[in-house]
């Protein structure tokens, strides 16, 4: 396989990290007005998270910086083209972060309920934009004979694109209520697989219609066996949940976001951002990608590098694998509070 190849698909990996793990962290932020009775809820809500949500995020920086150095073609075209998205995006990430951080350092119920509102807004924006960006890139998008983006921010706002962006918001949100249910106790956990089970039904009949549309507008042989595959995957994960099988529910619905993302890193092969004005504008792999030598020096940095990450981060979720439950946040508030008076 040559290298430009091999980093294409390597690309497509590095984001199904990114999507499996950030976004249950978008799910479980979206829920909080779905779960969170009172702030105790909320609490619990947000410290299944709290450990590794900062950790999940570093997969979109690796992600962009292996597209920035393996096909800078491609990344200036994406981030030209689609910068307004992408800002968006960012400041989304940052409010979320913010508020993960800010929003008990005062104990006033309206400082608390401001923050709990960005943490929602700043899971929802991401969860929306990441599948109207991908779903264009997709479909393709206006480029000239220079590769530059000659459309519009509304133009990226298309029937099939809004799809995508609605499949990856109710796919992250049953995701990240599925996490809530497999980390916590008690009423919470019983409430989320409820959700899981309502948020599911809504979730098979929006993605089954995207990966169809996909499949049949711009698909290949391979771009259906995933997309059959993710829909295989959704419908098992639903069935688990309803079983109570919360663990198998969590880790089917992980094989659907990636199977879903290996079916649209399919439609594009060998293009990396088609140009559905001329043909002949497209990005391809061979046009887009760095050098051999870039690629080689790459390929031996990834070869040492990522089995480092992988251990790391297994053995972060290994011993963050307690369940939260109220008592236990209760608990945690009571000495922070003796601490600070004493």
């Amino acid at each position: 396989m040559e290298l430009n190849i091999l980093w294409f698909w390597i690309i497509g990996a590095l984001f199904i990290g990114y999507f499996v793990l950030d976004g249950f962290d978008f799910g479980v932020g979206m829920s909080l007005p779905f779960l969170g009775r009172d702030d105790l809820d909320r609490r619990v809500i947000i410290n299944t998270i709290g450990p590794v949500w900062d950790l999940n995020e570093t997969w979109l920086i690796v992600a962009g910086a292996a597209l920035f150095a393996a096909f800078p073609e491609w990344y200036a075209t994406l981030f030209s083209g689609f910068y307004l998205a992408l800002l968006v995006i960012l400041l989304a990430l940052i409010l979320r972060g913010v508020s993960f951080e800010y929003r008990h350092q005062r104990p006033e119920a309206a400082w608390k309920k401001r923050f709990d509102l960005m943490i929602v807004i700043g899971s929802a924006v991401p969860a929306l934009l990441w599948g109207v960006a991908f779903a264009n890139i997709v479909q393709g998008v206006q480029l000239d004979a220079g590769h530059n983006y000659t459309g519009s921010f509304f133009d990226l706002l298309n029937p099939y694109a809004l799809l995508g962006g609605l499949t990856t918001l109710l796919l992250f949100f049953t995701h990240g209520v599925v996490f809530i249910s497999l980390k916590t106790e008690g009423d919470i956990r019983q409430r989320a697989q409820k959700l899981a089970v309502k948020a599911g039904i809504v979730t098979i009949v929006v993605a089954a219609t995207f990966l169809l549309w996909t499949t049949l507008a711009f698909g290949s042989l391979p771009t259906a066996l995933f997309a059959a595959g993710a829909a295989v995957s959704l419908i098992v994960s639903f069935l688990a949940n309803l079983r109570g099988s919360e663990g198998w529910a969590f880790t089917l619905m992980a094989a659907t976001i990636a199977l879903a993302v290996l079916a649209l890193f399919a439609s594009l092969f060998p293009d990396v951002m088609p140009a559905s004005n001329d043909a002949a504008n497209s990005l391809t792999i061979e046009n887009a990608s760095s050098t051999p030598y870039t690629l080689q020096v790459m390929s031996w940095t990834a070869l040492f590098a990522m089995p480092v990450i992988f251990l790391y981060q297994g053995w972060t979720y290994w011993v963050l694998r307690q369940r939260v439950s109220r008592t236990t946040v209760s608990a945690a508030v009571e000495t922070t509070v003796e601490t600070a008076v004493h």
